[in-house]
């Protein structure tokens, strides 16, 4: 386990540093973007670039690109849906994502306002479905930063720095422990599946919340 561990995480570090920030920020920014968001690992990916990061900085700078990649990708969510929105809702991709959805999304939005486009961020769908609504609903852009920069942050601080803390333990005791490979991958599963409870934990509750007051015609509260 630790020989082809190890050999793992070397192939990762022996991409160039530059062209692995890269990949990390282009895949987050598909990742949440409203066209392909559905489909793309991001999450996968950038804990995979996260394994490599050798120093503070590097750290720092996977962390910055992920986090501009996220932005720019929401952004085109926004301006799709500002532009676009109703077209792409009633396109082959819209009736394929489900109407269900939209009007989830669409319900968050109104009853939760600002705050919805924090949560939504660690949320599965309605991450991409957000920004898109957000646009469609006439929010303005500034506002929707505000709320959405400060989650693009702390998620991305929180992947890169599980990633990078496991891989940087596992190669510390890789030379002592037979078995550290597995206490590596026991780290990365305990945090995926810690992530995956807590996003079905908010979706339960916020699916609650909404089916409890039932539908609301108010506007987006900011």
């Amino acid at each position: 386990m630790n020989e082809f561990l190890t050999w793992l995480l070397d192939a990762v570090q022996s991409v160039d540093p530059v062209v692995r920030t890269l990949l990390a920020g282009l895949a987050i920014m598909l990742e949440t973007s409203v066209l392909i968001g559905l489909i793309v690992p991001g999450d996968t990916i950038v804990i995979v670039a996260g394994t490599a990061v050798a120093s503070l900085w590097e750290g720092i700078i996977l962390g910055i690109v992920v986090v501009l990649g996220a932005l720019v990708g929401e952004s085109i969510g926004f301006a799709l849906g500002r532009f676009l929105g109703p077209r792409i809702r009633h396109s082959r991709l819209g009736r394929r994502i489900g109407e269900e959805n939209w009007e989830r999304s669409e319900r968050y939005l109104r009853r939760r306002g600002g705050p919805a486009i924090f949560i939504s961020r660690f949320l599965p769908v309605l991450h991409s479905l957000v920004p898109l609504t957000v646009g469609m609903s006439g929010y303005p852009y500034r506002r929707f930063l505000a709320w959405t920069v400060p989650a693009c942050v702390i998620w991305s601080t929180l992947y890169i720095s599980v990633a990078a803390l496991a891989a940087g333990t596992y190669r510390e005791l890789a030379d002592q422990l037979h078995y550290a490979g597995y206490i590596f991958v026991g780290v990365i599963v305990l945090f995926l599946l810690l992530v995956y409870v807590s996003k079905k934990v908010i979706e339960r509750a916020e699916s609650k919340h909404l089916d409890r007051e039932g539908p609301d015609e108010s506007s987006v509260e900011t």
